[in-house]
């Protein structure tokens, strides 16, 4: 039986792309707040594709068990917020 091609496409491993190198000279708060960014975007990505479309249903215990699944350290209340933030505006 042939397998349809989105699912053959998401069956595919895609290597990472490679990292580059953040700008230098910036203040320190702007590396935090940009790794902070981050975090919360792979991390809404990572409930978004579980089935978690609503931000009532990302809370934080629910973000933190995503966290631990996909590898990341546990997120701050700050970015659970951000979290819930890019799940609600991105519909």
């Amino acid at each position: 039986m042939p397998v349809p091609a989105a699912a053959a496409l998401l069956t595919q491993s895609v290597p990472p792309l490679p990292k580059k190198r953040l700008p230098a000279g910036r203040p320190r708060a702007w590396y935090v707040a940009h790794n902070r960014r981050l975090k919360a975007m792979r991390l809404a990505i990572a409930l978004l594709d579980s089935g978690v479309y609503r931000p009532e249903r990302a809370d934080d215990g629910t973000i933190h068990a995503m966290a631990e699944r996909i590898g990341v350290h546990p997120p701050s209340p700050t970015t659970c917020r951000m979290v819930r933030h890019l799940i609600r505006y991105g519909r």
